[in-house]
């Protein structure tokens, strides 16, 4: 049997190619909603973040978002994501140590 190919994805922030389970997804919905999507499979345009807290200041701060997700991105929107980056840093990286354990 092959070996099954893993999806890549690019860090916004600091241009490094991971795994896609590796990151965390910041969604922009049909309904022009921007959002953390954990799960990786809502519905909009995507961009990819690494789990690390200076990979999103660097985004803030290079607006990298507006150009990812092709949508103007207001600082509250920045704010609002920073805190829910914080939020769910804790549950993504116990979600990405069960991934590895797996393997």
């Amino acid at each position: 049997m092959k070996p099954r190919k893993i999806p890549l994805r690019k860090c916004v922030a600091c241009q490094e190619m991971m795994p896609k389970k590796e990151l965390i997804r910041v969604v922009k919905t049909p309904t022009d909603e921007i959002m953390i999507d954990l799960t990786g499979k809502k519905s909009g345009r995507g961009a990819y973040l690494c789990g690390k807290q200076s990979c999103f200041k660097l985004a803030k701060k290079s607006k990298a978002f507006d150009r990812a997700l092709k949508a103007a991105v207001s600082s509250e929107i920045y704010d609002r994501l920073e805190q829910d980056f914080i939020r769910v840093e804790d549950e993504f990286i116990a979600q990405k140590e069960t991934v590895n354990d797996e393997d």
